[in-house]
């Protein structure tokens, strides 16, 4: 650009803006993280983007400064409706000054002016010197500054595209009037925030009719008894006031500023101060940015050793420690305990890594881990499928920075000669089998699948670093590249810089054997060096180390039993459920067509909307965000009550995803060496510790509806066997009358009564045996709606019933079970002060919104927080409860085995010889892994299929 720029950002507007838009970040300290990462990332972005910029040279960041100004002067009541400052926020403002500063940029911030006047002052001596400026804003006030030098940008806002810049003509389409009258529109209209009134009753579009009527603030005075009605009166009543307002509204252009500052040298936009900028980002835990950082400055080098023994220098990549996420300060684990992750010593160290080649090495590599008492193991393989994955290399680790990688396949031309796989794997056998021999992992359910494909049963499984992860802090990831960074300050090779990412990706096969030395051997290295910094955290509290230790690693190889066990599914039955489901769905097309009056695309929602609001002149429930009326399943509901069209849709839409996701999809998902579907359960997903479900999703398939009852038909025992499902019944009630002691709650529950029709007959005040069908269903909603934290609102919406009603009923539920009042707002404030609750056995349910700002962020937290030490208690219960079966299933050498977990149900595939002994003990081996305040009962059924067995 041919004339300067400055860059002025109103920093105290953006401050809130960023603080409110974003979720509540938070470093590994609990620290808030989230305004100053709003902050900095608005900074960057006008730094690098010179059309925004202007491609300024000069700039500043302008804040508030505490105190009050000369508007309180004027004005006692200037802002005094304000909030005062969140405490989360203010927590925040000494690192977004640091981080303004060692990211190049002048801070100004002056007693007893505000910032909006700084911005003019500074914008007006800009223009007098000939400058342009632009003003980074959001604050409406500032766009009066708006002239042929200065412009106005937002880069919080991108609704459509890149921020524009606010000029002249942008600012008349926007406000309705130019510049130099948005003085008089705000006047007019007054400023809230601010607490500077208006005219009452004069909204915006009020104002620019009459400013555009009279044209400009003295003359609508001048005419005011012209204006007519209501609003006219206020103004007339306003008249005395509308000078204060206008002065107050102004900006001032003509401020006295410091001596030292002006449009000059003291504006100079610096460079970055990078080790300033490493060391902030490393406490805020902002991992992207320091990886910049650190890709723009040296990396520790690892060596790899090759068959030789010479010490090869390879690319930095597989370098050691480097950054955090939302970690505390280097030397620290993410709990503030001392850890030679993040200790100066640690980060100078480099790998060492070797490529076995040679049995000479091999050999040397199994004695050493034959004498270690924990070893690090990962395999390299051709596809993320455990099922159908080929092994290509294995790698292992006897102490943190040292580690080896054994290339067994890599089958690029140029490939260096390797030990043939099969030798490899008969040499390592008896310590891959042994029980002795503890191995650690991370995740190494998947590479016990691995080693299955080729006959091998790992065991000796002590450790996995995934799952203490999860038990320490399950609402974090649990990938090893953030771990790594999080606790050990250690920035690992990614998968893509070593195989490339899209069309351009090579399978490890192809990847040459020194990179994936580097990659691999890494892999085993940061497993065990962050086993040595997870686990002692675990070990020093007996109840997280239990749910560990006695939970979640036997749960975690019972699970990759199961997942290889697999379902038989009878892909005949589905084809022919297709169909059926297929001619359905054309019948309720051809209905839809009838009552829409014409044919139409049910997928379309334009068209939808258009038969539905256009034609049908149906009520809009809702609108998009474009203005369009809504056609989600929420307002289709609705309608539903009172409308056929929309029932017609909701029921296409329900049998259309049966079949696509179930009915078309399961046979294509069938093993075709095992006629079986092999699902893959998650551990480390769920807050809760519920296991996932995926490939195919086991856990989703509906079952209110016969067509998605039917889908379990489809899964079946093979000849000779049944199916046999045991189930815990009400089991989150049962915990939370447990869990709350109420005395009523749980006398339901010891005298085995029907819950549903108790709780009817406290709240309705009918003996049990007078509750109607209606009651019992309403009673029901109620039970488990609260549980789940329903409102009143949910409620009545639920039940079809009035607000009010719904209000009182749960009322009279809390009137008559004042212990789960008691427990639900004992959580709420428990989770408050700590950050998470607790299920009955220890795992801490962790809720990262609890005390977020954001009104309805924190409450979704405080209903989770209510829900989860049910939901929690419940999966800790049913994975006790695999634990516990599949251990008497292997005492007794049964051929009966574990082929599902849904919700709180196990499911086994029963040779028919053992089915009265599994139906016989199922109900006692679960009901006793735990002994609760009120009965655990078990609901065991069998049948030739999954349905038959319900």
């Amino acid at each position: 650009m041919s004339e300067e720029t400055l860059l002025l950002v109103d920093g105290s507007s953006f401050l809130y803006r960023a603080f409110h838009a974003l979720p509540d970040l938070r470093n590994g300290e609990g620290e808030p993280t989230g305004a100053v990462y709003g902050m900095v990332a608005m900074l960057r972005r006008l730094r690098n983007d010179g059309k925004l910029s202007g491609g300024a040279r000069m700039g500043a960041v302008v804040f508030d400064a505490p105190g009050p100004t000369f508007r309180d002067d004027w004005y006692p009541e200037y802002k005094a409706t304000r909030k005062a400052m969140p405490d989360d926020l203010r927590k925040q403002i000494p690192v977004i000054h640091e981080l303004v500063r060692a990211l190049g940029w002048p801070l100004v911030m002056i007693e007893g002016i505000e910032a909006d006047d700084v911005i003019g002052t500074l914008a007006r001596q800009a223009s007098e010197r000939g400058m342009k400026t632009v003003v980074a804003t959001g604050d409406k006030d500032l766009a009066q500054l708006v002239d042929d030098k200065v412009v106005l940008v937002d880069t919080m806002t991108r609704d459509n595209g890149p921020p524009k810049p606010l000029d002249r003509e942008a600012v008349i389409e926007k406000f309705g009037v130019p510049p130099e009258r948005i003085v008089d529109w705000l006047a007019l209209v007054g400023d809230t925030v601010d607490n500077v009134p208006g005219v009452p009753k004069c909204g915006p579009k009020t104002a620019v009719k009459w400013l555009e009527q009279y044209g400009s603030l003295d003359e609508v005075v001048a005419h005011a008894d012209e204006i007519k009605g209501v609003v006219g009166d206020n103004l007339r009543k306003s008249l005395d006031w509308l000078p204060t307002a206008r002065k107050l509204v102004t900006v001032k252009t003509d401020c006295a500023l410091p001596g030292e500052l002006g449009v000059d040298a003291a504006l100079q936009l610096g460079d970055d101060d990078d080790e300033t900028l490493r060391e902030l980002y490393t406490r805020c835990g902002f991992r992207t940015w320091l990886r910049e950082l650190e890709g723009e400055s040296p990396r520790p080098r690892a060596r790899v050793v090759g068959a030789r023994g010479a010490a090869d220098t390879v690319s930095p990549a597989a370098s050691a420690a480097r950054d955090s996420d939302n970690a505390g300060a280097a030397g620290n684990g993410a709990d503030g305990t001392a850890s030679d992750a993040g200790s100066a010593g640690a980060q100078a160290r480099q790998p060492v890594y070797e490529t076995v080649l040679t049995d000479a090495q091999l050999d040397r590599w199994i004695a050493r881990i034959e004498k270690a008492e924990l070893v690090a193991f990962d395999t390299e393989t051709t596809s993320l499928d455990p099922m159908r994955a080929e092994l290509v290399g294995l790698s292992l680790s006897v102490e943190p920075w040292e580690a080896c990688y054994v290339p067994v396949a890599h089958t690029y031309a140029g490939a260096p000669d390797q030990l043939d796989r099969g030798h490899v794997l008969a040499r390592l056998r008896p310590w891959l089998e042994s029980p002795k021999h503890h191995k650690v992992g991370q995740n190494l359910k998947y590479d016990a699948h691995v080693l299955e494909n080729f006959g091998v049963k790992l065991a000796g499984i002590a450790h996995d670093t995934l799952l203490q992860s999860y038990v320490l802090e399950a609402h974090r990831s649990h990938d090893m590249d953030s771990l790594a960074e999080r606790h050990l300050h250690r920035r690992t090779i990614r998968y893509d810089e070593v195989t490339g990412k899209g069309a351009s990706r090579i399978g490890f096969e192809q990847v040459a054997v020194e990179r994936a030395t580097e990659y691999a051997a890494e892999d085993a290295d940061v497993t065990m060096h962050l086993h040595r910094a997870l686990y002692p955290r675990i070990a020093e509290d007996d109840r997280l180390l239990e749910i560990y230790r006695d939970i979640e690693v036997p749960v975690s190889v019972i699970l990759q039993r199961v997942e290889r066990n697999g379902v038989l599914v009878d892909t005949g039955a589905l084809a022919r459920q297709s169909d059926e489901l297929g001619r359905k769905l054309m019948a309720l097309e051809k209905q839809a067509y009838e009552v829409a009056g014409q044919p139409f695309n049910l997928n379309s929602p334009k068209q939808l909307g258009e038969i539905l609001f256009g034609n049908l002149k149906l009520p809009v429930v809702k609108k998009t965000a474009s203005g369009a009326p809504s056609t989600d399943e929420e307002v289709l509901a609705k309608l539903a009550e009172d409308y056929p069209l929309p029932r017609l849709l909701l029921d296409f839409r329900g049998l259309a995803k049966l079949k696509s996701t179930y009915t078309d999809k399961l046979p294509q998902m069938v093993d075709p060496k095992t006629g079986r579907v092999h699902t893959s359960y998650s551990q480390a997903v769920a807050v809760t510790g519920r296991l996932a479900s995926s490939d195919p999703n086991l856990q989703n398939i509906p079952v209110r509806t016969a067509e998605g009852r039917r889908i379990r038909e489809a899964f079946v025992a093979p000849p000779g066997a049944k199916i046999v499902s045991a189930d815990y019944s009400q089991i989150e009630l049962r915990i939370m009358a447990h869990i709350s002691a109420d005395p009523s709650l749980r006398r339901a529950f010891a005298e085995g009564m029907d819950v549903h029709r108790a709780t009817a007959s406290e709240v309705f005040g009918a003996a049990p045996a007078d509750v109607s069908a209606e009651q019992r269903r309403y009673a029901k909603v109620i039970n488990f709606g609260l549980i789940y934290g329903m409102s009143a609102f949910g409620l009545a919406q639920n039940l079809g019933i009035e607000r009010e009603a719904a209000k009182n009923w749960i009322d009279r539920y809390f009137a008559r079970y004042p212990g789960v009042r008691e427990y639900m707002d004992r959580t709420r404030a428990l989770a408050h002060e700590q950050g998470y609750v607790e299920t009955v056995f220890g795992r801490r349910l962790w809720l990262a919104e609890i005390n977020s700002p954001n009104g309805p962020r924190r409450a979704g937290a405080e209903r989770a927080a209510i829900n989860a030490p049910m939901q929690g208690t419940a999966a800790d219960l049913i994975k006790m409860a695999m634990i516990a079966v599949q251990g008497w299933l292997d005492r007794e050498r049964m051929r009966s085995k574990l082929i599902m977990q849904v919700h709180d149900e196990l499911v086994l595939e029963v040779p028919e010889g053992e089915l009265d002994a599994v139906r016989e003990k199922l109900p006692g081996l679960m009901t006793g892994v735990a002994r609760l305040d009120v009965p655990l009962e078990v609901e065991v059924g069998a049948g030739a299929n999954w349905e038959q067995a319900h």
